[in-house]
């Protein structure tokens, strides 16, 4: 099948000094040079070369609209087509490979702006592998997905009034329809009865809300399956439905959130920001960092300091 070509006047995507040129990398991860008081970055990308494998903490959104555009990353190797969307999580190693003629919008959102909503750390265990959307494999939010994000683009080269403000809502909607198709995929909570659903969500709501303000604790599995007022194993088959993950992982995933935050405030040695984040030396701190990230907790800092 041929590929869809859109045309697209490069000047009408065009910022001064807000190119590909000014990208900071050190040891694979970038530092995104967001415009002021902002957290969200997009390209008009025509460039004829690829990126080296590179991470970096944002959500990065890729969608091509002349030719197709390929990446690796989770895993996997992706061929995305002219209109199709890749969705790569935060902290994702990944490579990017251009063809030698094509157009493409390059998005990257850092979310932690939300990180005291209700629902932003569920959404987080949720998106823990890309998400390539195309009209055949999502077509219920497919449409919906492709138009909020050409109203953030928009917004984003307009510069009308409310600007950041019109952004961040159509964002905060773009995260709230994709958290709900991923969730979907969960077949949440199918084996129990329709009467029961809404008061399991709500108690996991509630789990999840005390894990979050009781990271730093000694939260066993024993403990938190006492809280929520299940038996241990059901509430362990009922916690992976309801974040994708188990709770360990959850847990895990909760503390290394927090440490990247501390990590990228200076005056803190880095035993104290392990034991802030909840976890129990620095040795299971340093090799889960490692493991999770690519990078240990100094030479994260380090990059970021650095960029």
């Amino acid at each position: 099948m041929e590929e869809q070509q859109t045309p697209y006047n490069k000047s009408d995507f065009y910022l001064k000094d807000d190119d590909w040129t000014g990208r900071s990398v050190e040891d694979f991860y970038e530092t995104i040079h967001y415009q002021k008081n902002s957290t969200i970055r997009i390209w008009f990308n025509e460039q004829a070369y690829g990126f080296d494998a590179h991470w970096h903490n944002a959500i990065e959104i890729i969608m091509p609209t002349e030719n197709h555009y390929d990446i690796d990353a989770c895993g996997q190797h992706y061929h995305i087509l002219s209109d199709e969307i890749l969705m790569i999580p935060a902290g994702e190693l990944h490579t990017l490979y251009a063809p030698r003629t094509g157009t493409r919008f390059i998005f990257q959102f850092d979310i932690s702006i939300l990180s005291r909503v209700d629902g932003y750390n569920v959404f987080q265990s949720l998106l823990t592998d890309c998400l390539h959307l195309t009209r055949g494999s999502h077509p219920h939010i497919y449409s919906t997905v492709r138009q909020l994000l050409i109203q953030i683009r928009d917004e984003y080269f307009g510069f009308a009034d409310f600007r950041e403000l019109s952004m961040y809502s159509y964002l905060t909607k773009l995260l709230v329809v994709i958290g709900r198709e991923l969730r979907q995929d969960t077949v949440l909570f199918s084996n129990i009865r329709l009467s029961k659903q809404k008061e399991y969500l709500q108690r996991f709501k509630n789990v999840v809300s005390y894990i979050d303000d009781h990271y730093t604790q000694n939260l066993t599995l024993e403990a938190i399956a006492a809280y929520s007022g299940f038996s241990k194993y059901h509430f362990s088959r009922l916690f992976k439905q309801y974040t994708n993950v188990t709770y360990y992982e959850y847990l895990t995933f909760r503390r290394l959130k927090a440490a990247e935050e501390l990590l990228a405030q200076p005056g803190l040695s880095v035993t104290e920001i392990a034991l802030q984040s909840g976890f129990s030396s620095i040795s299971s701190f340093n090799r889960i960092f490692k493991q999770k990230k690519g990078c240990t907790p100094s030479e994260y800092r380090a990059s970021y300091i650095i960029c």
